[in-house]
C-alpha cells in the first residue's frame, strides 16, 4: 500500500526521552515525514532536537495548552494521507508499519491502534491498547480490553495511526479535553457514531514507559483525578444522543454529586465545576457535530457486550 506518512509527536520536557526513543522512530519510519510539537517545554528539548535531528521538522507553540491542542498543530501541518500519532515516551519495532498499513485499503477505516507493551511498576509488562467500554451509572466506563481481538472502541492517541482526510472531516481533536485525556477516546467515539471503523492491530508493537511521562511529572494526583472526572462528564455532553442514556446520566449525575458532597470529595466537585464551565463550549461542540451522527449509542456499546 503506498500511502505517504507523517509522523506526529507532541512534546513537553521530553529531551531524554528523545535521545533515548527518536533513533527507534526512525528505524522503523520507512522514510516518513517526522514533526514534533513542542509544547512550550522548559527544557532544552528544542534545541536538541535541532541540533542532533536537524531534519525532523519542530513546531514551537509559545504557551503550554495540552495534548489536543499540541497534536491538531502537528496534523494540521503533516502533508502524509495517514498520520500516526507517537507519544515521546513510545518507541516503536522496527516493523510496526507492515501490520498497520494494510488496513487502509478499506475506505471507511479511520484509525488502527497499536499494541503498547507497557513497562509498569515492578517490572511488569502489561499489554494495552485496545480499548472497550460500557454505559454504566450514567457515564462511559472504559477499560482495557483483551489483546487478541481486533475491534476496539478507540485508537489512542499515543500509538495509533489515523487517516487525515477523515480526521478534518471529524474537527480533529476537541480541544476542550486540554491538557489531557480522553480526547482519542472522544475522536474515536465520532468516528463510530458518524459510521467509520476503528481497529486494533496486535501484530504492530510499540513499547511504551508510563511512569516517565509528562502528565506524572508536571501534575499531582488530584489535578490528574479533577482532569479525569471533567472530561469524562464532557465527554457525554458532547457525545452521548440516545434518550435513555442521557436520562440515565442526569439521574446519576445528581446521586453522584450529592455523595461527593457530602464525603467532601474534591476532586469529583472540582471536576464537575470544570465542566459546567465548559458547557457552552461542549454544547457547541455537541451540536457541530449532529448532522454526521448515523449510528447510535447502544450500537456501539453492544459490540463490547461480550469481550
Amino acid at each position: 500500500m503506498n500511502k505517504k506518512i507523517s509522523i506526529v509527536i507532541p512534546n513537553y520536557n521530553g529531551r531524554n526521552l528523545f535521545m533515548k526513543n527518536l533513533p527507534e522512530v526512525l528505524k522503523a519510519a520507512r522514510g516518513a515525514e517526522i514533526i514534533v510539537v513542542d509544547d512550550a517545554s522548559e527544557d532544552d528539548s528544542v534545541a536538541m532536537l535541532r541540533k542532533n535531528f536537524p531534519h525532523i521538522n519542530v513546531l514551537q507553540s509559545e504557551t503550554n495548552r495540552g495534548f489536543s491542542t499540541a497534536v491538531n498543530k502537528g496534523v494540521m501541518a503533516a502533508k502524509g494521507e495517514l498520520v500516526l500519532l507517537l507519544n515521546s515516551d513510545v518507541y516503536p519495532e522496527t516493523d510496526f508499519l507492515e501490520y498497520l498499513l494494510p488496513h487502509f485499503v478499506d475506505n471507511k477505516v479511520f484509525a488502527v491502534g497499536c499494541l503498547q507493551k507497557s513497562e509498569e511498576e515492578k517490572n511488569r509488562t502489561v499489554q494495552r491498547g485496545r480499548g472497550i467500554g460500557e454505559f454504566k451509572n450514567g457515564f462511559l466506563i472504559h477499560s482495557k480490553g483483551k489483546p487478541d481481538k481486533k475491534n476496539t472502541l478507540w485508537v489512542s492517541g499515543g500509538a495509533g495511526i489515523f487517516r487525515k482526510d477523515l480526521w478534518n472531516d471529524l474537527g480533529g481533536l476537541r480541544e476542550i479535553y486540554d491538557p489531557f485525556y480522553w480526547e482519542d477516546i472522544d475522536l474515536s467515539y465520532r468516528a463510530l457514531k458518524a459510521g467509520y471503523k476503528v481497529a486494533f492491530e496486535p501484530k504492530s508493537t510499540v513499547w511504551h514507559k508510563q511512569s516517565t511521562g509528562a502528565i506524572r511529572n508536571k501534575y499531582d494526583s488530584s489535578r490528574i483525578k479533577a482532569i479525569s472526572y471533567r472530561n469524562q462528564i464532557l465527554f457525554v455532553w458532547m457525545n452521548i444522543t440516545d434518550f435513555g442514556l442521557l436520562i440515565n446520566h442526569l439521574l446519576y449525575l445528581v446521586y453522584i454529586t450529592s455523595k461527593s458532597i457530602i464525603k467532601i470529595d474534591k476532586s469529583f466537585i472540582s471536576g464537575l465545576l470544570q465542566a459546567i464551565v465548559r458547557l457552552p463550549q461542549a454544547m457547541v461542540e455537541r451540536f457541530k457535530f449532529k448532522s454526521m451522527i448515523k449510528i447510535k449509542d447502544e450500537q456501539i456499546f453492544l459490540l463490547f457486550k461480550k469481550d
